[in-house]
């Protein structure tokens, strides 16, 4: 999937794919067919930079219910013959998704397309999940034909039928037709489980790596071996070095974090730095001045898992360093520095958004830091990185750093959270935007009453609402 290209913030497209609260205000106040254009282009082309974890689809869908939007697009979309050559479940995945969150709030249209989809469409399995959570037994009963049609009745078809049970992430549907009074869908479903469970139990009886008596050149050799296949495991290695090596090892693993083969490098740095060993700093130094991108990567993130109050001091001096392992001291400092380490955070936050721009990784860890040691001064920052970043997480990083920093933020930025696709963001603002707006009322009893609304925003809306509050 290639990255998105995401329109400007301040344009209602640009608003919608970051899934802002003002996306949906402002789209409520647009010519409906404007609005209704922008939201098709959202769940068609999926915006999200990373769409295994950041949420749209119950932002979507609140949205379509609110513009009365009809679903020819997204039919189109999902029946196009594209659907047969690209079958990556990024592209119908939102879409889907879309659909899961109106058919629960009751559009029938919405669950006939699950239906359809399910029984002819590429990424079938997700349809399932969704028609798992939302449809009744018969809808569901009707599905296991086509569905079980999708694989061949020789040997390959079988193992895939018993991977796809095995690997289901709502057994529902299947369960159902492992029941089922058709003895050719009972008989068949009840092997593919069957068939699944073994598949597994000889996997978990046969395990592969590192044990108990390996040396602990055995588990630099795997690190290696590892490497070579274009698959890290300097992590797994490490946590292994600590099963196998003892005191008298030491010397051996010092050995390897300064001159080793990257993968021992890597291996050997983690362990020492999760050890807290007092040469790890030192070695990280050197593995940052002399080693390849893989092995300066590696001692990175192991510096940036140490705790002890040696790591911080350290941080204090590398922050001003012009390379990543400047970067990480910033990130350390964010994380585990003291109130005196406001202005070196603060700097670290301003190079990074002046260098690297508003999605940068590093402002993840700098946000929070902000939050945490109450930078005042960080507002401005904060508050540009909110609007302007695509990616919704980290929106709402900034917005709870905003809510510990700046004064204005309960009037501003926490009332149109309260309409945010991310749960934790909406959050937030229930717990921080001020009930004098007639709108912020309104909001909190709708989210209050909303069976699609997760529980924590529930709990904090019934934290500042009761049955009296005033609705003007």
């Amino acid at each position: 999937m290639f990255d998105p290209v995401i329109a400007p913030s301040g344009t209602l497209l640009g608003l919608l794919q970051r899934g802002r609260g003002d996306g949906t205000l402002h789209a409520l106040t647009a010519p409906r067919a404007e609005a209704l254009a922008a939201l098709n282009h959202c769940v068609l082309l999926d915006p999200r930079h990373d769409w295994q974890v950041e949420n749209r689809s119950l932002y979507y869908a609140r949205l379509f219910l609110d513009l009365d939007g009809e679903l020819d697009r997204i039919e189109e979309h999902l029946f196009d013959p594209e659907d047969a050559l690209d079958t990556d479940e990024s592209r119908t995945g939102l879409a889907l998704a879309v659909l899961g969150h109106l058919a629960s709030y009751g559009r029938r249209d919405a669950l006939a397309l699950l239906r359809r989809y399910a029984a002819t469409g590429a990424n079938w399995a997700w349809a399932l999940d969704e028609l798992a959570l939302r449809d009744d037994d018969a809808g569901l009963r009707a599905l296991a034909a086509p569905v079980l049609a999708r694989f061949a009745a020789d040997a390959e078809g079988e193992a895939e039928l018993a991977a796809a049970v095995r690997d289901a992430f709502e057994p529902r549907p299947w369960r159902l037709w492992a029941d089922d009074p058709r003895e050719s869908v009972a008989t068949r479903v009840r092997a593919a489980h069957e068939a699944g469970s073994f598949d597994l139990w000889q996997r978990q009886m046969r395990p592969t790596g590192p044990r108990p008596g390996w040396s602990v050149q055995a588990v630099f050799e795997w690190a290696q071996q590892g490497a070579e296949r274009g698959a890290p495991r300097h992590v797994p290695a490490a946590r292994c070095l600590t099963a196998v090596a003892g005191p008298e090892d030491r010397p051996e693993i010092l050995r390897a974090a300064r001159a080793g083969t990257d993968a021992a490098r890597c291996t050997a740095l983690r362990y020492l730095a999760d050890g807290d060993d007092p040469d790890a700093l030192d070695l990280i130094e050197a593995a940052v001045s002399d080693g390849s991108v893989f092995v300066v990567e590696a001692a990175v993130d192991a510096f940036e898992r140490m705790r002890g109050a040696a790591a911080v001091d350290r941080a204090r001096g590398w922050v001003h360093r012009p390379d990543p392992l400047g970067a990480a001291a910033g990130r350390v400092l964010a994380c585990r520095g003291a109130v005196g380490d406001r202005d070196l955070v603060l700097a670290a936050l301003r190079e990074a958004v002046r260098g690297e721009g508003p999605d940068a990784p590093t402002l993840w860890t700098l946000v929070d830091g902000a939050g945490r040691l109450g930078i005042t001064c960080a507002a401005p920052v904060l508050r540009h990185v909110y609007r302007e970043t695509a990616s919704s997480h980290l929106r709402g990083r900034a917005a709870r750093a905003l809510a510990a920093t700046d004064p204005s933020f309960p009037a501003g930025f926490a009332v149109e959270c309260l309409w945010d696709c991310e749960e934790t963001t909406r959050e937030i603002a229930a717990r921080h935007a001020e009930t004098g707006d007639t709108r912020v009322v309104e909001r909190l009893r709708r989210l209050a009453a909303d069976p699609a609304e997760e529980d924590e925003v529930q709990t904090a809306v019934r934290s500042r609402i009761g049955p009296d509050t005033p609705t003007g």
